[in-house]
């Protein structure tokens, strides 16, 4: 988080509160295999204003990597008690196969908030979530940032740990214990290494261990313990981080041995970063190229559990695919097409206003098996090509304006499995980007084809 945004709480008590990702492993209701990823998740532009949303929000993803936000990317259920919002959302299968939902009891970016409570909520399918609730914690005059579960076997309880600052005078990850997630034990200090610690995320039972991630300074770490009894982990891992980083996220393929890190940064505020490891034990992590994963736009703070094909086509059918997409850049996959002073270009994201990214794909003007590309927030707008460049103009009805408005979609020019789109009054021209900004241009070199490539996303 940008700290000419006045988000940082690094000079206060800590970053951020984080979203895990927690394995409930051990006996329990048996369910349908696993295939497919929920997030959940809460909204925040860069300035704090159009996309920011301090309620749950639901992505879902077939390979863990890219992700279809659910309800126009719109929240689901909003916290009606407390602070009236909610951050750091995390979200479990419980033993008997249906959900729980926990977050942080916080709407904004007042870090000296203080609350003794989580928020709480109850879902069989993730289409409805009922019961909604507050559970005390504690009663110390602090907060609780980042709540995550995880199913303690040898207790026969589910373990819930959270950030707050106890007579130590920083951060630490307490835990309290749970049968229902209404009514709790008594706080116990889970994790003090010393220094201040937060954004605790759980990976539990990975062949002999129980890895701890979580954020120190500007950096995620993970620590240990062959038990999941309080004090006995032990920091191991090298450190990762893209700027200043928050929010791990320890999610597991569901396909191969691989395991992802997803971390959250706020330099600027909100880009996730991802890396990834086949062994958690070596505690090292390469990172990810940003072509391979993409985050829901102004996403926040993710937690990420597993789901079922069924589970995965029924949020679809419920909640439905954006009516917008995003494309981005296959050689500069950081950077989105978007609309800017009425010109065409690629900017990194997050882009603000976001909207000047999202774009409604309709029928071509010209030729209704082409594809023109209608702006969300200009709606009489369309890009077209004047002079060979890329601009958003208003659809003046006119036949040349329909052609200079409508392209091709073909296979990926540098990559099959991405889009290019070649102009439909100028078929040896496609859509590319030379020092940004968006023109047609023939493509011949291997730059221009990847210059021309982009990916048809959310």
């Amino acid at each position: 988080m940008s700290a000419n945004h006045h988000l940082s709480r690094r000079g206060l008590l800590g970053m951020t509160a984080a979203v895990p990702f927690a394995l409930a492993l051990g006996g329990g209701t048996a369910h349908a295999a696993d295939s497919a990823y929920a997030m959940v998740y809460f909204t925040e532009s860069t300035k704090l204003g159009d996309g920011t949303d301090y309620g749950l929000h639901l992505a879902v993803s077939r390979d863990g990597l890219d992700w279809t936000p659910l309800n126009q990317n719109n929240a689901l259920v909003t916290p009606t008690a407390g602070a009236l919002g909610l951050r750091d959302p995390f979200l479990m299968r419980k033993q008997d196969g249906t959900f729980v939902v926990l977050a942080t009891d916080l709407k904004g970016t007042d870090w000296n908030y203080n609350s003794q409570y989580i928020h709480v909520w109850d879902s069989a399918d993730l289409r409805t979530f009922t019961g909604y609730r507050r559970l005390k914690l504690h009663d110390m005059a602090t907060h609780s940032w980042a709540p995550e579960a995880f199913w303690d076997a040898g207790r026969r309880q589910y373990a819930v740990i959270y950030s707050s600052v106890n007579s130590s005078g920083h951060n630490v990850i307490m835990v309290n214990y749970t049968t229902d997630f209404v009514t709790a034990s008594a706080p116990q200090v889970f994790f003090d290494p010393g220094y201040d610690v937060i954004d605790g995320d759980m990976a539990v039972g990975v062949n002999g261990y129980n890895y701890l991630y979580f954020k120190k300074n500007q950096t995620l770490v993970g620590a240990r313990s062959t038990t999941l009894n309080p004090g006995s982990f032990t920091e191991f891992s090298t450190g990762v981080a893209h700027g200043g980083t928050e929010a791990p996220t320890l999610v597991k393929s569901l396909t191969s041995g691989t395991w992802w890190l997803w971390g959250d940064t706020y330099t600027p505020n909100g880009v996730f970063y991802a890396w990834q490891t086949t062994a958690l034990s070596s505690g090292t992590w390469t990172a990810l190229d940003q072509r391979t994963y993409t985050q829901p736009v102004n996403s926040k703070h993710c937690g990420v559990a597993a789901i079922t094909t069924a589970e995965y086509d029924n949020l679809l059918a419920k909640w439905g695919a954006p009516a917008w997409n995003r494309l981005k850049s296959y050689n500069y996959p950081s950077r989105y097409v978007r609309h800017s002073d009425y010109l065409g270009r690629i900017d990194e994201y997050p882009i603000e206003p976001y909207k000047d990214s999202l774009w409604t794909l309709v029928p071509g003007l010209a030729d209704s098996s082409g594809v023109s590309f209608r702006s969300v927030n200009y709606p009489t707008r369309y890009l077209r090509h004047y002079a060979y460049a890329l601009r958003l103009d208003a659809n003046d009805g006119t036949s040349t304006f329909a052609a200079d408005a409508t392209f091709h979609r073909t296979a990926g020019l540098a990559d099959a499995s991405w889009s290019s789109f070649r102009s439909h009054n100028n078929p040896t021209r496609y859509i590319r980007h030379a020092d940004h900004a968006l023109r047609i241009d023939p493509v011949t070199t291997t730059t221009e084809r990847q210059d021309a490539t982009f990916r048809v996303g959310y």
